[in-house]
């Protein structure tokens, strides 16, 4: 008799010693605190707990920004130990100017001392601690003890890709038996492999995932009503729905753990993110990186960028525009619009390089020994000078200084129809400079082969995107990002 099924939140797994971790490391703030002020026999009160609290309060948020609680992150002690260090000073500087801007920095007498010994003491002893809890699981599931046994149901490459994962974490006490998978000696069973495009490699896992098949779903089961398996990992395919739904109702009668790993790596991810509705797990697709906190912080970046680069550029765009004034009629300025966030037009600013301001439909990109180019406008656009005036761009929120450059209107409805994912460049704001064009994609894109390219790099920038990504394309734009062969 079938029942009727209620809708069960789904909760993030280990969120309670998560939560412990977090309050435990909070704590190690407040025992950092008291040896420096005791090894300097400084008066524990008001004036240093109150910051305190403070560091502890900003390296929760930052510790959370940097995904420092995040279970099954897999990563190396020396990655989790840079999270924790950046964590702690962010939190420490914003402490240390919040003191300075806001409180009478005569009112206060502080320790130099006591706070020289806090400032290491703190991501030290974090740090130690991260690192002998999992000396210590570790030095207890190689004895046997808290270990499990996990099997794969699905010998194919997401499931080769939790095994790697797996297997990376050594701490966690899981040892591999095996794919279990009834495809895999069916001749016309239809690979997921195809999104690898390297057939070597594609036969490489998919002969490495099948030689570690020990057995169909019938021998599944068996191990798993005999205790043999404690968690079941099931990567088949999206399109087998019904098939797990008859498998999991089946091993239904074990006390196996039942896991499902949806292959959301069909599709070209941009910045994926998991949460719930009331219980419902969402998963987005396509998103934004910039959204609250990241959106703050990427319009501070811009703010910060243009408060120093426009006071030294000043007095060349002057320059830039009285030689443009001189040597051919026409505005300075050009005027063209183009797509920002979203798909919205903007009309992004340029210094006029050629005799004709072409803004409408069908816009002709500028080709090697142009006409339509003036002698000084072949300058400007060899070296990106033309781009300058988009730092009003920039001011006014319509751009950012790092970010996919925006192509004429007329271009981004052409490219849309021939690449896929085209327009996803918009999901963010479009910039002076990118990362595209630090890896060579400038100037004129004659073959769609190099407009693909350039649209790749957009889109990893957009799936990569972090504050120190911005800095290093800043960085290498300065000293090698204004020049190219095929800037026209």
């Amino acid at each position: 008799m079938n029942q009727e099924r209620s809708l069960v939140p789904i909760r993030p797994s280990y969120s309670t010693l998560n939560a412990l971790s977090r309050a435990f490391d909070s704590g190690l703030i407040l025992v950092s605190l008291y040896i420096s002020m005791n090894y300097y026999d400084v008066p524990l009160n008001q004036d240093y707990l109150l910051p305190g609290m403070g560091c502890i309060i900003l390296f929760g948020i930052f510790a959370e920004y940097n995904d420092l609680y995040q279970g099954w992150r897999g990563e190396p002690m020396f990655d989790e130990a840079v999270r924790i260090l950046l964590s702690w000073i962010a939190a420490f500087v914003l402490i240390v100017i919040c003191i300075f801007f806001f409180d009478d920095p005569y009112s206060y007498i502080y320790s130099e001392e006591s706070i020289q010994l806090f400032l290491p003491l703190v991501p030290a002893l974090i740090i130690l601690t991260h690192t002998i809890r999992r000396l210590i699981l570790a030095f207890l599931r190689r004895h046997g003890l808290n270990s499990r046994t996990y099997a794969i149901l699905g010998a194919n490459h997401l499931g080769k890709r939790l095994e790697t994962a797996i297997s990376q974490m050594p701490w966690l006490g899981y040892n591999f038996k095996g794919y279990y998978d009834d495809r895999t000696n069916n001749p016309n069973r239809r690979l997921d492999f195809d999104r690898i495009k390297d057939p070597s490699r594609r036969a490489a896992i998919n002969n490495d995932s099948q030689s570690q098949t020990v057995g169909k779903f019938e021998e599944l089961l068996h191990d798993a009503q005999q205790g043999k398996v404690d968690h079941i990992y099931i990567t088949l395919p999206l399109c087998a729905e019904k098939r797990i739904s008859d498998m999991i109702n089946k091993l239904a009668d074990s006390t196996v753990s039942v896991n499902i790993v949806p292959d959301f790596f069909t599709f070209n991810l941009i910045q994926s993110k998991w949460s719930n509705v009331q219980g419902i797990p969402v998963v987005s697709v396509f998103d934004t990186p910039f959204t609250a906190f990241d959106g703050i912080l990427k319009r501070l970046e811009d703010l910060f960028l243009c408060a120093i680069i426009l006071p030294l550029i000043s007095l060349p765009m002057v320059v830039i525009g009285i030689i443009i004034k001189l040597t051919s009629p026409g505005p300075v300025i050009f005027k063209q619009v183009r797509y920002g966030i979203n798909g919205e037009k903007i009309e992004v600013l340029k210094f006029r390089t050629m005799s004709v301001c072409e803004n409408g439909d069908n816009v002709k990109q500028a080709t090697l020994n142009d006409s339509r180019v003036t002698p000084f406008g072949a300058f400007l656009r060899k070296t990106s000078l033309d781009e300058l005036p988009q730092f009003f761009n920039v001011l006014q929120g319509q751009m950012s200084v790092v970010g996919p450059r925006p192509h004429a209107v007329a271009h981004n409805e052409h490219y849309r129809k021939h690449i896929q994912g085209y327009m996803l460049r918009h999901k963010v704001k479009p910039g002076i400079t990118g990362q595209a064009q630090i890896n060579g994609c400038r100037g004129e894109t004659d073959t769609l082969d190099k407009m693909e390219a350039r649209v790749h790099h957009d889109l990893e920038y957009i799936k990569q995107w972090s504050l120190w990504l911005d800095v290093k394309i800043v960085f290498i734009t300065i000293f090698k990002g204004f020049s190219g062969n095929q800037a026209y």
